[in-house]
């Protein structure tokens, strides 16, 4: 089995990522965008679908409410004890298996599924020989026709963040945005877990012919977050009902323009076989 590395693990194991969603109001804004993205795309329930690189099952949880049959596959193992525990706090509606795996090796049979979601690990996947890897495991195990919906972080993330949070006079982290600028290999080489781990960021184009380069047809690239994480303001329009209504509605008008697709935190990247 593969393994990632242990700056991707210890992080995964240190951190709350079972509370990033829900949290923190971007966190939210990423969360209820990335739902409403996979259920324009996703066949209609009961269908199979595969959640590689799950987490703690948020999105997991959430289809299988809504009457899919999904497997969740994590790399960590807090994740996936995590993923139980979710998956017992709804039993009417279970997730099908929680396994330990990788996104590289998956243990399901071929033209067993007929959508996949790889919400995570193409990032955490430094070598692009790896990410085709794991794009070609979820090109073999869709059915034809099935859909993959597939996460990526925007190579100018962290410039983005490095001027919203003020970080412009910090040499360490400034040195990270450069290398990550020139090279699109993000590394952390501090203890500070708010500098993130290590992440292949990618260029939107990039990413779109990664999708192609691995058999699919590319169907969109679209911009999660869009330009809106980086305004302190959202927190405040988040919170009001209409308001909120009004910034997803205006990420949705940009969500696939070219221009300005890298400004958002997270893309994906949608493929059907």
């Amino acid at each position: 089995m593969y393994q990632f590395s242990d700056e991707i693990l210890s992080y995964y194991r240190q951190t709350q990522e079972s509370k990033r969603l829900t949290n923190d109001v971007r966190g939210q804004i990423e969360f209820t965008r990335t739902q409403e993205i996979i259920t324009r795309y996703l066949p209609e329930p009961p269908a199979v679908v595969l959640d590689i690189g799950g987490g703690s099952g948020p999105y997991a949880c959430w289809l299988a409410k809504a009457g899919y049959e999904v497997h969740l596959v994590d790399p960590v193992d807090l994740h996936i004890e995590q993923a139980k525990e979710a998956s017992n706090q709804q039993p009417e509606h279970p997730i099908a298996s929680i396994s330990l795996g990788d996104a590289r090796s998956l243990r399901f049979s071929a033209m067993s599924a007929d959508a996949l979601l790889l919400l995570g690990p193409l990032y955490h996947l430094i070598d692009k020989s790896e990410r085709l890897l794991a794009l070609g495991e979820a090109y073999r195990v869709l059915r034809n026709g099935g859909v993959m919906v597939a996460a990526g972080i925007s190579r100018f993330a962290s410039l983005l963040d490095c001027c919203r949070k003020d970080r412009l006079g910090n040499s360490i982290f400034r040195d990270i945005v450069h290398n990550d600028l020139e090279t699109g290999y993000h590394r952390n080489p501090t203890e500070d877990l708010n500098y993130f781990t290590d992440a292949y960021l990618h260029r939107p184009e990039e990413f779109g012919s990664e999708v192609v380069e691995a058999g699919f047809q590319h169907q969109a690239t679209l911009a999660v977050q869009g330009p809106a994480w980086l305004f302190e303001s959202v927190e405040s329009y988040w919170a009001d009902p209409d308001q909120r209504a009004a910034v997803l509605e205006l990420i949705r008008k940009v969500e696939a323009e070219p221009s300005i697709l890298g400004m958002s935190s997270h893309i994906l990247a949608i493929g059907t076989k």
